[in-house]
């Protein structure tokens, strides 16, 4: 058995990155099903990084299904790594079609989304997410604390869809968009960048407020161009309709309309 694993780079979220490296060998079929992956020591040594770092990307690798753990005999490749589990590779910035795809993905999950959520979102709702983005506005600019506040904020607006599979899919895709930046470590943040997420997040705000799903799709496809610019990606300007199109007919608030129905 060849593996070809080298030294992972220094970073916030090395059991990421290692956990990575392995799922691509087996991916690749240089690690195969019932496969025993090299002793944690052994793996340590190859990547350049602790113990407990290996231990902890094994214990990812087994919770995505990859890999399953006997105690006192060590890890080994399960016999259907590829049954049934949705994995997303957490070296995705290193892959510019593959991180481009994943912004494609999070739009034609969220603009959906969006408009759902401004039709069914309730005051609670709207509170998560008015804290969230007050989060973000206290916390440094790409720091960990504006991550897990802007991901709190993406995951209350598919709470407020009602729907479990949206909610599911988003929560997934969002947090591996999240961890691939962390991974990456080569955001240059900046006032400008700031200023401009939190613009593109505070007009969302106000269109789910409203209750207009036709602004809060333009809002969210705004957000996500502008996102996919700050790393280095081309926005996708064909995920909407042509708004005249697409407002030629607004929906009123859906509370306007059950009451004219009573």
């Amino acid at each position: 058995m060849t593996l070809k694993l080298d030294k992972v780079s220094r970073g916030p979220h090395l059991p990421t990155l290692v956990a990575s490296s392995i799922s691509r060998e087996i991916a690749r079929g240089r690690l195969k099903p019932g496969d025993q992956l090299p002793t944690v020591q052994a793996l340590a040594e190859t990547f350049g990084v602790s113990r407990n770092v290996v231990r902890e990307a094994i214990a990812r690798l087994g919770s995505e299904g990859l890999v399953w753990s006997q105690q006192g005999r060590g890890a080994f490749v399960s016999e259907a790594p590829k049954s049934t589990v949705l994995k997303i590779d957490h070296a995705a910035p290193q892959d510019g079609d593959a991180f481009r795809s994943l912004f494609e993905l999070r739009g034609a999950l969220e603009v959906r989304a969006v408009s759902l959520a401004a039709d069914r979102r309730t005051a609670k709702d709207f509170e998560t997410m008015r804290r969230a983005l007050a989060t973000m506005t206290a916390s440094p600019y790409g720091s960990v604390a504006w991550l897990d506040a802007d991901l709190d904020f993406h995951r209350a607006i598919a709470a407020a869809t009602r729907n479990d599979y949206l909610v599911q899919f988003i929560g997934f895709v969002a947090e591996r968009v999240r961890e691939s930046i962390l991974a990456a470590g080569d955001q240059h943040p900046s006032e400008d960048m700031a200023q401009a997420t939190l613009s593109e997040h505070g007009r969302i705000l106000a269109a789910i407020e409203a209750q207009d799903g036709v602004e809060a799709q333009w809002a969210m496809q705004a957000h996500l161009n502008g996102a996919a610019e700050r790393v280095g990606l081309p926005p996708d300007d064909t995920a909407l309709p042509a708004r005249a199109r697409a407002t030629a007919a607004p929906r009123r608030p859906r509370k306007a309309a059950l009451a004219e129905r009573r």
